[in-house]
This record gives structure tokens, sequence and C-alpha cells, in this order.
């Protein structure tokens, strides 16, 4: 009994071993605070923000330095807008919901730096138009 049982343990540290690895990889970005966002714009780090909404909800208001590339346009080839896949990539839309969408799909085109931080709709800060 004592020696099926060494070898029953035996097995499964053997099996266990060639268990598949887990995705820890898989392509991901970052949701911020809005107030961490502010804060972010304020550095000189070359980060772009990045509005993902339709061109006239972007043109009743935006958020200034904000570049438009609507959700519906990424696809899975790297917008033009944005040439660096290390740049830091701040994102939003009307409510939330558009930009982390967006957002996944440009951590999955290889994107490292992509900051999802929800919509203009609670956005405190300047508006221009």
């Amino acid at each position: 009994m004592k020696r099926l049982a060494i070898v029953f343990f035996a097995v499964i540290v053997l099996l266990s071993g060639c268990a598949q690895p887990s995705n820890s990889s898989a392509a991901s970005y970052k949701q911020i605070t809005q107030e961490e966002a502010k804060e972010m714009m304020t550095k000189k780090d070359g980060h772009i923000i990045v509005d993902v909404r339709r061109q006239d909800e972007y043109d009743d208001g935006h958020i200034p330095g904000a570049v438009l590339i609507p959700n519906e346009s990424i696809t899975d080839r790297q917008p033009k807008e944005l040439p660096d896949l290390n740049q830091i990539i701040l994102i939003y839309c009307r409510s939330g919901r558009r930009s982390k969408e967006a957002s996944q799909k440009l951590a999955d085109i290889g994107y490292t730096n992509v900051y999802e931080f929800g919509g203009i709709i609670t956005w405190t800060g300047e508006i221009e138009k």
C-alpha cells in the first residue's frame, strides 16, 4: 500500500511538470482613474491622448490635445496615428465602454503602455470644441 502511494505521488509530480503554462503574458491595458490620467497629462513624457468616439462627438467637445481615432476604425493593424508601440497612450470615450474595447484592441496589436480612463461624461477637466 505504501509503495502504491509512492508510485501515485511520483506520477502526479511527473504529470504536473507536463501541464501547459498559464497564459500570463496575455496582452492587456491598465485602467486608471481620471485623476491619474490628469496627472499623467501634465508630464512631458511623449504621451498621446486618444478619443475613440465618433467624429461628431469629438466635434461637440474633447479633451485638449486629444487625437481622434474612432473605436470602429481600430482593427488588427497599427493605426498610423500611433507609430510607437511603446508610447504612453491615454484613452477615453463617452462613457467608458468603447475606450475599454479600443484599449484591448491596441494591447492585442502590441502596444505596451495603454491606459484607459473612462468617459468624457464624468471628466472634470478642460474641454475644448
